[in-house]
């Protein structure tokens, strides 16, 4: 399947083709950049990665001239022969969490979100439109900017507002999701172990920047909010200002909200600072002394390690911050900017690799020193590439539907709070020489519920009586709702089982004395699957699926669902109180699992690919 993808921004149209048959996917790469008296810069690569980077100057003075152009530059080439176009929009809302085909109730659902994102939807619709009349025949989808971020928690993304003003969708949405996503993948790979494993702070800086907490795969914070107008200074973007400038600008300057509004996405920012939105310029300008210059870098590196240090402590900890964008890649001395104040975090930047850096393809070099408690990454982002991604298997998941069904019922059990111990522990609160005792089977047969209990004690109140579960573990880990949490007065993180690195401490109090442990975690709502099942279904462990509990006013769809398969395993969902409560099971019932195929399929393939492919993105 071969794909056209575009990526019309606010200053600027990135395209490419992408043969997904092919080893090295991407065959064409096109942008059209620095629109300026009649005229733009067009740069372009063919013959995919061994290809060599060319630019010239073409008489296109905006960008639906640049996006009419396309089919003529694809001719040109000798790349105008493809199957599907895949097309970039920066905010879906919170209805789009996947890709979608675009019909008329799609693209009247992004026109409806154009106030939430007024200099991008349009942009996104402009392509969308002119694309559906040069090339009628051919299916269309969108990919969206916010989907990455639909797994931030209420407590992040919910402003403290008026209720009537939450209603109407005001909230945080998050953008540059298809960046963030792809950084995240590009770390782990490069580091050779599961993003799951990983807490990343990926900053796309470019012209439009934003930074984002990845907590083991999934986004939990990102600095954009309703509108990519919100968090860090950008090219023409103010990031964040005190919504109180409403106000006093229309005393003091007669200026309306509409003004105000426009004013701050486009002539503030490095603009307003410096007189310039590109950061090339402002550098050189800088190092002549220009005072301005040198006050807009200081702003705009200022903002971002502010970024950085809350994510940092939003996550509890963090193993890797990496820079991607125009900036986050070309910039040796914003990065160093960026780095330097962290070294009370044990982040140590090595100079010499910094200024080392030229990314000639897609990789991952590492900048900290030996002895750097927190690792440095710089590579291109690959967003063109993952929409293309998107695409592929969205409209393969369409195609598989119309074929046969893709779901599967499978059992759902409700899992109070419990305690797994280790042998320490049990011996610390029960005796040196007791042996936890058998009180009934589990569905699982490795596991069974021990007649034991202990009190989980926290600084606000007490859990008594927690069965625990045999055997003994390792680690002693307590699983409790998100509800429990606030009886213990404690923030407890949403972890898959054994994964307990930076998990709060908590006491347990036993018949013969006392222990305080760390290990208090809300487990990750999983699926316990037997090899023949995952086989059946087309699974492997680490897998994230969709499940669809219940019907009607109280049918709850649970996403992003962990796969864990064993050979001992029985296939069952398990899900704790408070899910059981949203969606009105009492103790157990039946769920219809529906692969997710655009998570699980697109990132096996970009692991798999990750040296290969991408898009630099600005």
């Amino acid at each position: 399947m071969k794909i056209l993808v575009f990526n019309a921004g606010s200053s600027s149209l990135k395209f490419g083709i992408f043969d997904m048959a092919r080893e090295d996917h991407r065959i064409f790469k096109g942008e059209f950049e620095r629109f300026k008296n009649g005229k733009c810069t067009f740069h372009y690569c063919t013959d995919g990665l061994q290809g060599k980077p060319q630019q010239r100057q073409e008489a296109l003075a905006t960008l639906e001239d640049a996006i009419k152009a396309v089919p003529a530059k694809l001719k040109e080439f000798g790349y105008d022969n493809f199957d599907a176009l895949g097309h970039r929009v920066a905010h879906g809302g919170d209805r789009f969490h996947d890709a979608a085909t675009i019909d008329y109730e799609v693209l009247s659902f992004i026109e409806q979100c154009t106030p939430l994102a007024p200099l991008h939807n349009p942009a996104n619709m402009l392509a969308i439109n002119l694309s559906r009349s040069l090339w009628p025949d051919l299916p269309q989808v969108a990919v969206f900017d916010t989907a990455f971020h639909h797994t931030i928690p209420d407590r992040a993304f919910t402003y403290a507002v008026p209720k009537a003003w939450r209603d109407t969708g005001l909230r945080r949405y998050g953008f540059h999701g298809t960046s963030h996503k792809y950084v995240g993948l590009r770390v782990a790979k490069a580091l050779h172990c599961p993003v799951t494993d990983l807490q990343i702070i990926s900053c796309h800086l470019g012209n439009g920047a934003s930074i984002c907490a990845i907590n083991r795969g999934f986004s939990i914070d990102t600095s954009m909010g309703m509108t990519p107008l919100e968090g860090l200074v950008m090219g023409t973007r103010s990031g964040d200002v005190d919504p109180g400038l409403f106000a006093y600008l229309s005393r003091e300057l007669g200026l309306d909200a509409q003004t105000i509004e426009m004013q701050l996405y486009t002539a503030s920012g490095l603009k307003a600072l410096s007189g310039t939105e590109d950061m090339r310029d402002v550098e050189k300008m800088a190092a002549n002394g220009n005072a301005d210059a040198q006050l807009a870098l200081n702003v705009y590196a200022y903002r971002v390690r502010k970024y950085i240090g809350a994510y940092a402590a939003a996550m509890g900890g963090v193993d890797v911050i990496a820079f991607t964008g125009g900036v986050g890649e070309n910039s040796a001395s914003m990065r160093r900017r960026v780095c330097d104040k962290f070294e009370f975090l044990g982040l140590h930047l090595d100079e010499d690799l910094n200024q080392a850096v030229r990314l000639q393809g897609y990789e991952a070099p590492q900048l900290q020193s030996f002895d750097s408690g927190i690792k440095v990454i710089v590579t291109q982002t690959c967003e063109q590439y993952m929409i293309a991604q998107e695409v592929k298997h969205s409209l393969d998941r369409q195609q598989t539907q119309q074929s046969h069904s893709n779901s599967w019922n499978i059992p759902v059990a409700v899992s109070a709070r419990h305690i797994h111990l280790s042998d320490k522990a049990v011996a610390a609160l029960f005796g040196a020489d007791h042996q936890l005792t058998k009180a009934r089977s589990l569905t699982q047969p490795e596991s069974w519920a021990a007649n034991e209990t202990v009190a989980v004690i926290g600084p606000k109140g007490t859990l008594g009586k927690v069965r625990i579960l045999g055997p003994t573990r390792d680690q002693t880990q307590i699983e409790v709702s998100k509800t429990d949490t606030f009886t213990l007065g404690l923030d407890a993180p949403v972890r898959p089982s054994g994964k307990l690195e930076h998990t709060p401490l908590v006491k347990l109090r036993g018949p013969a004395g006392e222990l305080e442990t760390n290990g208090l975690i809300i487990a990750a709502r999983h699926i316990h699957m037997s090899p023949q099942d995952a086989e059946k279904m087309g699974l492997k462990d680490g897998d994230y699926v969709d499940v669809q509990l219940g019907n009607g006013e109280r049918g709850v769809a649970f996403s992003n669902t962990l796969i864990r398969v064993k050979d001992s395993y029985v296939t069952e969902m398990h899900i704790d109180t408070d899910e059981a409560n949203a969606a009105n099971i009492a103790f157990a019932t039946k769920g219809q699992l529906v692969i997710n195929e655009t998570q699980a399929k697109a990132d096996i393939v970009v692991r798999k690919n990750m040296e290969l492919n991408g898009n630099n993105a600005v």
